[in-house]
């Protein structure tokens, strides 16, 4: 009995943690953020590739936030004294479909992350877009169920798993030094400070929970619905801060940083939910398993960023208009490359190991 009741304790103390992100989510908006944008994954590493000068016109800042959750999941896990490197499992699919995340975010405005802060701020358009999201993700539970896997990371020398965090320090020296290419004034920011510290808790806090908004949209089909749960309260968190501060607004129209075409948002967050589960975690969750040594998560974020770079380079990215030609073409191409993808791993039995063959690369 006391056991169930410690478990029970512990499970109130993770949700409660999880309004409390949602809460810190809305902090950034009010104090310089985007609208409904106090973090987002795909977004903030869209504004990176700028600042690195990978696209030409656009978001150019280097968000602190990034550097934030990777290295407030770092440090958790430091404290913790689990820090492990890890790495080995299909990096090279994972970074692909990092790309094809980071597009599909782009065309719907968003990450799921910021879905669930567009839905606490009132955004019917992010309700909507949750519905094809939760396709996605059924679509690649079910390859799943058929045989599908990302495969699974191995533990690796530790400097593998340094590498998400080094990069982070090293992309905020270079900001505080004024060497990385930005333009405070492209964008909607909060103090950096500010932006920092919320980061760095948020990374903590989501690695101390695990939380995936993947790993929430499978619990509705199957399983415990602890991350279920866990997403509605951080819709709740943020969702009662605004309430406070009278920003909240239950409407399709006039949204910030979104826009009205249904049928796009939920094509574009049915994209994201499949790559999603192809992948191995969302954007946010990415980060987070970057920071805490994860190799094979490091290449899905570079993929994501590199994603930003070719969405606003070829002009995929939507706007509060609508969704472009171009945009649309590409959320197709990647729901079926992804699909192909998904269906032929099912389909093909890995190869024999060959007794023989060295365990050194190359």
């Amino acid at each position: 009995m006391l056991r169930t009741a410690d478990g029970r304790w512990k499970l109130l103390g993770l949700l409660l943690v999880c309004a409390g992100i949602g809460g810190l989510a809305a902090a950034l908006v009010l104090l310089g953020n985007p609208g409904n944008m106090g973090l987002c994954g795909a977004c903030f590493l869209r504004d990176t590739a700028g600042s690195l000068g990978l696209f030409a016109s656009g978001s150019k800042y280097f968000r602190p936030e990034v550097a934030g959750i990777i290295l407030g999941a770092f440090v958790w896990r430091v404290f913790r004294k689990d820090f492990v490197g890890r790495s080995g499992s299909h990096a090279a699919s994972r970074f692909f479909f990092g790309v094809w995340m980071g597009i599909g975010a782009l065309v719907f405005l968003g990450c799921p992350f910021r879905m669930l802060q567009r839905i606490g701020g009132g955004d019917v358009n992010a309700m909507i877009g949750a519905g094809g999201f939760l396709v996605g993700v059924g679509a690649g539970q079910l390859m799943e169920r058929l045989g599908y896997s990302p495969g699974k990371t191995a533990p690796a020398p530790m400097p593998v798993g340094w590498m998400g965090p080094l990069i982070a320090l090293i992309l905020m020296a270079l900001a505080v030094k004024d060497v990385l290419l930005g333009d405070e004034s492209s964008v909607e920011h909060a103090n950096p400070a500010w932006s920092l510290g919320i980061g760095l808790i948020v990374g903590a806090a989501l690695a101390l929970t695990g939380f995936c908004t993947v790993s929430a949209a499978r619990q509705i089909f199957a399983g415990p619905r602890r991350m279920l749960i866990g997403a509605l309260l951080i819709i709740g968190g943020y969702a009662a801060v605004m309430l406070t501060k009278q920003q909240f607004r239950l409407s399709m129209a006039d949204q910030p940083i979104a826009h009205p075409d249904w049928l796009w948002n939920m094509l574009a967050m049915a994209l994201v939910g499949l790559t999603g589960v192809l992948a191995g975690g969302c954007p946010v969750r990415q980060l987070v398993m970057a920071g805490e040594g994860n190799g094979d998560a490091l290449m899905v974020v570079v993929g994501l960023l590199l994603g930003g770079a070719i969405a606003h380079n070829l002009y995929l990215v939507a706007s509060s208009g609508g969704v472009p030609i171009e945009g649309k073409w590409a959320v197709g191409l990647g729901l079926l490359i992804s699909s192909v993808y998904g269906i032929a791993m099912v389909r093909m039995k890995p190869p024999a190991a060959d007794p023989g063959a060295s365990n050194h690369a190359g």
